[in-house]
Parts: structure tokens; C-alpha cells; sequence
């Protein structure tokens, strides 16, 4: 069985010489292992996933970027969804929208049909998971620059400390879409891009 070990030198505190000490044991070529995997693998990057990469959509398109209308929501409330992003809504219903208002590379998804699929937390303040399971939002979405069927979406909750919920998109095509979210008489809408 190969065992990997560190050696390292040990000061004597006593004046002694110096000793070296052996650890052994079978944790450094797992992980050695692993970190080679995962540097293999291919990756997206981050700014693909935000939509730097590509081009930027068509200026028929008018997304919504995050900084268009940034929002600081209520306390206990994370400032900023992620590094560089903001939130975008109202204290009544708020998102946190891809950063240049485009997403690319969007995993497909058959149901009846090929689809799109994207997943989106939309947030409330008071909302409350447990006693509300079942969330009273309702996402409708409609493509802006050609005819198409409409998006279809499923929402579900996300518990802890800042309860949210969680909606699943499907677009029928890439494009410019318009969603709007609805809960009970609160309303957000945002434009965004869907690309290759």
C-alpha cells in the first residue's frame, strides 16, 4: 500500500539537535487525487455564466441590469447577492438579475418539448416558508422580439435564516424574454437575454 507522509523538522527546545518526524497515513494522495480531477474538468467560467462572454445582446432588447434599480433589502438580509452584483425590486418583491442582464449557455430540458431552463430565487420581506409551503408567487413571462409560446414556471420555497422562493423556468427559445413575478398585489418585472 503506497502511504503518502510529510516530513518536517522539529526545533528541540532543549538545545538537542533537531529531529525529523515522519506522518504517515493515506490522506494526501486522495485529495491529491481529487484536486487533479477537478482542475480537469471543463469549466464554465464565472463571466460566462454572468454574460460578459458573447455578444451583448441586441439593443432591441432593453434587459434589466442589476445596477438599473440596485435595492438594499431589509435586514436580516445579505446586502449583495453576490461579489459585483445587486439586488433589484422593492421590500415587496426583489430579485438579483444576471449582472449584464444576459444568460448564456442555459441547460435544456424536455418536457413536451426541448426548453431552457433556468433556475431564480425571488425573495419577499415577511415571507415565511413555514407557513406558507406552498408560495403564493406566480412568474408569467412572454418573448419580446418574436412570437413564441409563453415561459412555464414551477415555484417552490428555500428554507433558512432568509427563507426565499425558488422558481423554475422553462423558455421554449433563446431570445428576449420579459418576466414578471406576482404576489398577490406586488408586481416586478425584468427584461433579460437569453443567448447560445
Amino acid at each position: 500500500m503506497l502511504h503518502w507522509g510529510i516530513v518536517g523538522v522539529i526545533p528541540s527546545t532543549t538545545g538537542e539537535r533537531c529531529r525529523i518526524k515522519r506522518h504517515s497515513g493515506g490522506h494526501m494522495f486522495p485529495r491529491l487525487l481529487l484536486l487533479i480531477t477537478l482542475l480537469s474538468l471543463p469549466q464554465t467560467s464565472l463571466a460566462q455564466q454572468s454574460g460578459r462572454v458573447g455578444p451583448p445582446p441586441p439593443d432591441s432588447c432593453p434587459v434589466t441590469k442589476a445596477s438599473d434599480r440596485p435595492f438594499v433589502p431589509p435586514w436580516p438580509y445579505d446586502s449583495e447577492p453576490y461579489p459585483s452584483g445587486s439586488w433589484f425590486g422593492t421590500n415587496r418583491l426583489w430579485i438579483a438579475p444576471p449582472a449584464f442582464g444576459v444568460w448564456r449557455g442555459l441547460g435544456t430540458y424536455a418536457l413536451d418539448g426541448p426548453a431552457f431552463r433556468q433556475k431564480m430565487q425571488w425573495w419577499r420581506q415577511g415571507y415565511d416558508y413555514r407557513t406558507e409551503p406552498k408560495p403564493k408567487l406566480k412568474i408569467t413571462g412572454k418573448r419580446l422580439d418574436a412570437p413564441a409560446l409563453p415561459l412555464m414556471a414551477e415555484v417552490s420555497n428555500v428554507s433558512g435564516p432568509q427563507p426565499s422562493m425558488m422558481v423554475g423556468m422553462s423558455f421554449p427559445t433563446l431570445g428576449c424574454w420579459e418576466i414578471t413575478g406576482h404576489y398577490e398585489d406586488d408586481e416586478l418585472t425584468f427584461i433579460v437575454w437569453l443567448g447560445k
